[in-house]
């Protein structure tokens, strides 16, 4: 890598980028349930609760009681009705049952066919961060051009920059790949 502030900068801002691409889509990757019991298939749900929306987890405690049972604990056991709402009208699939204390949440087995639709969502997550990776790529491929056609980097300069981008860029969508083969396997093992 040669020695510019402004280059340096470009690759500091499409590393970040990527990072963060991979990151959301780990992140995703946990909220899809995979017939196991995952705490983290309730992380993105907002309760009514004090007058306004409230992640769940800073309402009570999300647990696993075992393998195919969440457990539901609340700090404060008025919020039961409005935990479970919340659950229902989710689009998690799973029913909560009340027993006035805690809210369980009992995962059924998976069948084929709903396994192989997670799969079709797992790609199609997959192949959308592959289109962010590229976009990035694109940005800073333009970025380096610029750059080249005011002549603040040379001939040379450019074609080795435009290599590490290329490089960073094919880093990310092997993490990527390995990601969605990780999360493809875990969804079909039954």
């Amino acid at each position: 890598m040669i020695d510019n502030e402004k280059v340096e900068e470009i690759f500091l801002v499409l590393e970040d980028k990527l990072e963060k691409t991979v990151n959301v889509l780990k992140d995703e990757y946990a909220s899809i349930r995979a017939g196991r019991a995952n705490p983290h298939v309730l992380d993105k749900l907002q309760v009514e609760a004090y007058g306004g929306m409230s992640p769940l987890n800073q309402l009570g405690n999300v647990s696993s009681a075992d393998a195919r049972c969440l457990v539901v604990s609340p700090w404060d056991k008025t919020l039961l009705k409005a935990i479970e709402k919340a659950i229902l009208t989710s689009n998690i699939g799973i029913t909560p049952t009340n027993d006035g204390n805690v809210i369980r949440l009992v995962f059924p087995e998976l069948t084929e066919e709903r396994r192989k639709e997670l799969v079709k969502q797992v790609k199609k997550l997959g192949e959308d961060a592959k289109i962010a990776v590229r976009n990035n790529r694109r940005d800073a491929m333009e970025a380096l051009k610029k750059m080249k056609t005011n002549k603040e980097i040379s001939e040379d300069e450019s074609k080795n920059c435009e290599q590490d981008v290329e490089k960073n860029v094919a880093k990310s969508i092997e993490e990527i790949d390995k990601t969605v083969a990780a999360k493809e396997k875990e969804l079909l093992t039954v």
